[in-house]
């Protein structure tokens, strides 16, 4: 398909995957874009990293306690329903151009997820569960692992993957729009040069980062978690 389209629309709109992956070669070679890979992904796992830890926390704290969760539920709307572009222009207001505004819209645009995720988790817990828990007099974390967190990780996990995607556009979007480093930036500069094959060569190693990412990271974790299931 993708050949296919090369040849309907030419070079220019589409290039041949042997002249992308031809790119794609040269360009992970050359020490200045090993370094702007470098910058994103270090952006990226820093915004991720806050959104999971904060919003994993966050999101369990209010599940367990009614009133909080009421009390989180317009902050949440809010951040959920702003476009991120918005957030970037704030960032580059309040930070300037530079690493703290890619991570602070990453953070902005990924924490909600992860935190209705972690909310959902805990607000769905079945009662019978907890009953016969308590019933049985179970030490407190023996309760939260096996009875707690196999239900919560189902609704947790799923934030995570969400998240991590968010992050990762967000993060490339920010770095176009208000850096002069990393991935975004390269994308810019080849936007601005007509140069179709280098932008599908960064467009690949975005996707293989994610899938990295999200296979080899989080994936072998959902596989140790849910052994139970076996």
């Amino acid at each position: 398909m993708w050949d296919f389209g090369n040849q309907l629309y030419g070079d220019l709109i589409l290039p041949s995957p042997k002249e992308t992956f031809l790119t794609l070669f040269q360009m992970v070679q050359d020490p200045m874009v090993q370094e702007e890979i470098r910058t994103t992904l270090y952006r990226a796992s820093m915004g991720f990293g806050i959104s999971l830890s904060v919003g994993t926390l966050l999101g369990l704290f209010a599940g367990f306690f009614a009133t909080a969760s009421m009390m989180s539920r317009p902050i949440v709307t809010i951040l959920v329903g702003m476009p991120p572009i918005a957030w970037i222009v704030l960032a580059m207001i309040w930070f300037g151009m530079g690493d703290e505004t890619v991570v602070f819209t990453v953070v902005v645009a990924s924490f909600p997820i992860i935190f209705i995720g972690s909310l959902q988790g805990t607000r769905t817990l079945d009662g019978d569960l907890k009953q016969m828990a308590d019933s049985f007099n179970l030490p407190w974390y023996m309760k939260f692992m096996d009875v707690y967190f196999p239900h919560i990780f189902s609704y947790v996990f799923p934030a995570w993957v969400a998240g991590l995607g968010m992050s990762w556009k967000i993060v490339v979007m920010a770095e176009l729009l208000a850096t002069n480093d990393g991935i975004g930036a390269s994308l810019a500069v080849a936007r601005s040069h007509l140069d179709t094959p280098t932008a599908l060569a960064l467009v690949v190693i975005m996707i293989s980062a994610l899938m990295f990412f999200e296979y080899l990271v989080l994936e072998p974790i959902k596989r140790e978690v849910e052994q139970w299931r076996e």
